[in-house]
């Protein structure tokens, strides 16, 4: 049992989605990176059972008693359910805690700052915990995933969690099961921007969701070998009687989603990288994110064309759309890129791919 009094601090990633954008809950692959702006949660055990979680840069403070099964009270809750998740796996708090968070993350813009609240809290609990189980990054993730996700039956997938605890560069396969795959590459620095749009992920995934599952099934129900996995883009043509012209052009966006991903990672695994191709393809992704998906909007269509315009190699929307976050390839001609995007989001980052969830020292 650890004593009172004794700190701990931990930090935690956001990330930015390279390749694959509304793929991981289609169990397609998806290439992501942590990104060097980060959450971190200092705390101790206190000698009550009380939790205090001291949250200056949203002026909030919450608290609350460790009486298990913890009740949510508000709608992601995931103080609570990352205690509730560490409890059902056989971890043990005799004591409660004091915490402050703090971070730079862009919040509900799409980089996955409640993604990387969430891994550090649970690396922070399992520190301060009873039990004597030391956990691996990627059970941290998934731990994650399930105080964030599955404990609320949110509708996304499993990425943004791994990717915190991970950290680096990193190809997700979620088919047959979950394998990954840490890419050694040259990349070099991004801008994230906020465009200040405020996002409605749940909507917004759910939406997307809903409509490629819909055609999914309805194609599966009528060829029984049909499968996301193995679909040939040409074949789509097949289909074309089975569905209306927006569910066509869904699968069609899909498909070239998977096949952009899967030569984008043999892009970045080569042993010299070819930049102007990657952003060529992180342009072509990002087309079909804002024709075929609909996720983009008009403010992140103009900080793109201008990162464009003044020098990137390429550009796209992060995370589930609707507003939120872009960012740009700039391994060059970056400082004259950012001033000119700063005119447009004063919330405009320089970021490089970063670490996992730490301990800090």
């Amino acid at each position: 049992m650890k004593s009172a009094g004794q700190k701990f601090k931990v930090s935690a990633p956001g990330r930015i989605c390279l390749f694959g954008e509304h793929q991981d809950y289609l169990q397609l692959p998806v290439i992501a990176a942590a990104i060097s702006e980060r959450i971190y949660i200092e705390g101790k055990l206190r000698n009550d059972n009380k939790v205090i979680i001291d949250l200056p840069d949203i002026s909030e403070k919450k608290e609350f008693q460790l009486n298990f099964p913890l009740k949510y009270t508000e709608e992601r809750d995931y103080f609570k359910s990352s205690l509730n998740v560490l409890y059902k796996h056989g971890f043990r708090l005799s004591n409660g805690i004091d915490s402050v968070v703090h971070g730079s993350i862009p919040i509900n813009a799409g980089a996955s700052s409640s993604s990387a609240l969430v891994v550090a809290w649970v690396n922070l609990l399992s520190q301060l915990s009873d039990s004597k189980i030391v956990l691996s990054p990627e059970t941290i993730g998934k731990y994650a995933h399930e105080a964030e996700v599955i404990e609320f039956n949110e509708p996304g997938g499993m990425m943004d969690e791994i990717t915190s605890a991970i950290g680096g560069l990193l190809r997700l396969d979620f088919y047959p099961s979950l394998k990954i795959s840490e890419i050694d590459s040259q990349l070099k620095s991004f801008i994230l921007a906020d465009s200040g749009e405020p996002k409605n992920t749940k909507y917004v995934l759910s939406h997307v969701k809903e409509r490629i599952l819909k055609v999914v099934k309805l194609l599966a129900d009528r060829n029984p070998d049909f499968s996301l996995q193995s679909l040939k883009y040409d074949d789509i043509q097949f289909f074309s009687d089975d569905l209306i012209k927006e569910d066509l052009e869904l699968l069609k966006g899909t498909i070239k989603n998977r096949d952009i991903t899967n030569y984008a990672e043999k892009i970045l695994s080569a042993e010299i990288l070819d930049h102007k191709l990657f952003g060529e393809l992180l342009n072509e992704h990002q087309e079909i994110l804002r024709s075929a998906l609909g996720i983009s909007t008009d403010k992140i269509d103009s900080m793109i064309k201008t990162a464009l315009k003044k020098g990137a190699y390429g550009a796209k929307i992060n995370g589930s759309g609707g507003g939120g976050t872009m960012f740009a390839y700039v391994p060059e001609n970056t400082t004259n890129i950012l001033e000119e995007l700063k005119k447009l989001s004063a919330r405009s980052y320089i970021i490089n791919i970063g670490a996992g969830t730490d301990i800090v020292n």
